[in-house]
């Protein structure tokens, strides 16, 4: 399983249940990487998006204990249930997308995580865990500086070296 997401240069990954920025090569390489593939999130991700709709192409696993069930993506309510269900699948081919409080819960289970880095600060109220900090997690690629939308960004790949078995 890997996490993908985008953090500002403290680690802010979110504001008022939505994206901080709008980096449409971000965007891009998000669409690409996850196309094809299972996205697992939270029912406020899922609230975030357009009319609230899963993403397409993508099989949608959303954690919630409380949402009702739904015919458009897969809803379980528990770590457990969820664990269940993605090992159904390949794990290369599952992405954690949010929000904070599952990146944090299911972090020690992904064997990378792949963060758009942005140099700006964008007043978050969501954080995710500074990688650069954490001594399980390693720094394995980095692309050069991009800018895009009045923004500086890298493409960054973390490799997290005590992967907990789900």
């Amino acid at each position: 399983m890997k996490a993908i997401l985008h953090a500002d240069k403290n680690w802010g990954i979110g504001k008022n249940n939505g994206l901080m920025f709008s980096i449409p090569a971000d965007m891009k390489f998000f669409r690409e990487t996850t196309s094809g593939n299972v996205v697992v999130m939270g029912a406020n991700t899922l609230k975030s998006f357009p009319g609230g709709r899963p993403l397409k192409n993508r099989v949608n696993i959303v954690l919630s204990r409380s949402m009702a069930d739904r015919d458009d993506c897969k809803i379980v309510r528990s770590l457990d249930e969820l664990f269940a269900e993605i090992k159904k699948y390949d794990s290369d081919k599952v992405y954690v997308i949010g929000g904070a409080m599952l990146y944090k819960n299911l972090l020690p289970y992904c064997d990378e995580v792949l963060v758009t880095k942005v140099d700006a600060e964008g007043e978050p109220d969501a954080y995710f865990e500074n990688l650069d900090k954490n001594p399980d997690f390693q720094l394995v690629y980095q692309s050069d500086v991009v800018e895009t939308n009045g923004f500086s960004i890298r493409f960054t790949t973390y490799k997290n070296n005590k992967v907990k078995a789900y």
